[in-house]
């Protein structure tokens, strides 16, 4: 049961005015200081790419390799999180330029620029965490990530699902929009996916041709190297960005919601389900910029389009206001929020009657995986 009921109407409206007053008094500083920060990263990221690029013409040497891969891998995870997900979430368009614009970038990524800004700017943006209705929510349609997903024994899987997600995670997401589960239940015919179709083909078709032809040829004798270190920049990318997407959104503390709880849900609502549906990670400054500072997901999820560099000074207000209202703020250190990840994908992977107990039980009872019974649960057990 989630938490959306637990502060009245009145209050809700109070908590939206106090975001959107935070909001307003950002915009209004916005200027060149945003400019120059992501002009600069922008700098940065293309240095290492061709740094990593030039380094693995020469990848027969090992320390040339390792370097050229490290240096690609910071290239391609600075281009997707802090350049790639945050231009296009429109957080630049008030500078005008075209380069940095919502509608114009490209990102050197498997998915479809069209897709990412209907599957995850609009989608999951609007409906976050509502299960049938945010894709994400219930796991991208090939893990089991909510107890509102009925069990099958297909699930005992869940575990292997969710690593081969991360490993592939830049096709994952580029075939996202096309929902082929649904094609499976029969919800949809294979004629739907056509236009999805074409764009997967024509964007990933163009990432793996530069990857896996046009980059290893142009490196002569090299060419074995050159294809092996774009794969494993491609494996790091794909790793590093779907644990901080797991760490944003997959916590064992994070809510989800039904389609009916947010029928009438005012833009006041909207905050208040975007904070119980998210949660933060610590790990730095250097994270935070690796992240795309989706560290501070809980005020990404807030402010979409507010340049992310801003969500750590925005985190201090919006802790404060939180604590106010009682609404709880999911934080904790990366590796204890992918430790919670891995619990919950192991968990349901599991018949929900192994690890739903009696609610006379407490927490304090059941402290083992995987029949610890999970917060909301308890509470849905007692209202």
């Amino acid at each position: 049961m989630s938490e959306l009921k637990k502060l009245s109407t009145e209050q809700i409206e109070a908590f939206g005015k106090e975001m959107d007053d935070l909001r307003a008094r950002v915009v209004a500083d916005l200027g060149e200081r945003d400019a120059e920060y992501i002009r600069d990263l922008v700098d940065k990221q293309k240095k290492l790419e061709i740094a990593g690029r030039a380094l693995l013409f020469f990848g027969w040497l090992p320390p040339a390799w390792i370097a050229g891969v490290t240096a690609l891998s910071l290239s391609k995870i600075i281009d997707n999180m802090e350049i790639g997900h945050n231009v296009m979430h429109g957080q630049y368009d008030w500078m005008q330029d075209p380069a940095l614009t919502s509608k114009n970038f490209d990102w050197d990524n498997s998915i479809h620029a069209d897709s990412w800004l209907y599957t995850h700017n609009y989608v999951h943006h609007t409906f976050t965490n509502i299960v049938g209705k945010d894709h994400d929510a219930t796991g991208y349609g090939v893990m089991r990530m909510t107890e509102e997903t009925p069990w099958h024994p297909i699930w005992l899987l869940n575990p292997v699902y969710c690593a081969l997600l991360q490993i592939f995670f830049q096709w994952g997401t580029a075939l996202q929009e096309l929902e082929a589960e649904k094609v499976i239940k029969g919800e949809r015919s294979w004629a739907e996916l056509k236009e999805g179709l074409a764009r997967v083909r024509d964007k990933g078709g163009k990432q793996a041709l530069k990857d896996y032809v046009i980059f290893p040829l142009l490196s002569g004798p090299g060419a074995p190297f050159t294809f092996v270190g774009n794969a494993a920049a491609n494996l790091v990318r794909n790793l590093w960005a779907s644990s901080v997407i797991w760490c944003g959104h997959f916590p064992e503390d994070v809510q989800t919601f039904t389609i009916e709880e947010t029928e009438d849900e005012s833009h006041a609502g909207w905050y208040y389900r975007q904070v119980l549906g998210s949660a933060n990670f610590t790990g730095g400054k250097f994270v935070d910029i690796l992240s795309g500072n989706l560290s501070y997901q809980i005020e990404h999820h807030l402010f979409p389009d507010i340049p992310a560099h801003r969500y750590a000074e925005m985190a201090v207000e919006v802790r404060e206001i939180c604590a106010r209202y009682d609404i709880a703020y999911h934080e904790a250190s990366m590796p204890r929020q992918l430790w919670s990840v891995w619990k919950k994908v192991f968990k349901l992977s599991l018949p929900d009657s192994v690890y739903t107990k009696s609610p006379k039980e407490t927490v304090a009872d059941i402290v083992t995986f995987p029949v610890r019974v999970a917060k909301r649960r308890q509470l849905a057990a007692t209202a």
